[in-house]
């Protein structure tokens, strides 16, 4: 990859801008503009980023400057956009595991659609399906920062030796009141 100077990918992109708008596809135009834009805030919010990770002080750094920035979402998305990201793929996928919410654990991974299987490992909750949707949604978010190889993500089923379901118990039967009628049925 050479080397392209500020000046230089500036003129390129206002060549390819110029060139949008001579063809008179006003729609083309204004797309390609809201691309430069929204790809401009991209670098700059993790340029930004990784400037305000390297600036801390060392004792409020996680680990060495390095793992600050692999460690942060930004970061980490403009790395892997331009495969950049010195983590092999497994490493990444932990990463990401690692800083969701909710105990998961790698039950397989297939390269060839890019889905992973996960089960979770502990208690979460009732265990009902909204539940799982949500652990499965916290893994997907994560991955999409750090493993964009991921395309999906499987939930499989929980453990045999999960926790029962909590019970609501009420605090005793109805009581009578006057007239026969328990006060549930009372008006």
């Amino acid at each position: 990859m050479s080397a392209v100077t500020a000046e230089e990918a500036g003129r390129q992109v206002e060549e390819v801008l110029d060139r949008l708008a001579a063809t008179e596809d006003a729609e083309a135009c204004a797309a390609a503009e809201e691309l430069v834009r929204v790809l401009m805030e991209f670098y700059g919010a993790a340029l930004g980023r990784a400037v305000e990770l390297l600036q801390r002080p060392a004792d409020q750094s996680p680990g060495s400057p390095l793992e600050g920035l692999l460690g942060d979402e930004l970061v980490a998305s403009l790395l892997n956009l331009h495969g950049l990201h010195p983590e092999d793929l497994p490493a990444r996928i932990a990463r990401a595991l690692d800083g969701i919410p909710h105990p998961v654990e790698q039950a397989g991974f297939d390269a060839a659609s890019g889905v992973l299987r996960l089960r979770v490992t502990a208690s979460t909750g009732c265990g009902c399906p909204s539940t799982q949707e949500s652990v499965r949604q916290a893994a997907v978010d994560a991955l999409a920062c750090f493993a964009p190889e991921v395309t999906g993500v499987d939930m499989e089923g929980a453990a045999a030796s999960r926790e029962p379901a909590l019970l609501q118990i009420g605090s005793g039967p109805p009581r009578a009141v006057s007239g026969g009628r328990s006060s549930a049925t009372a008006s």
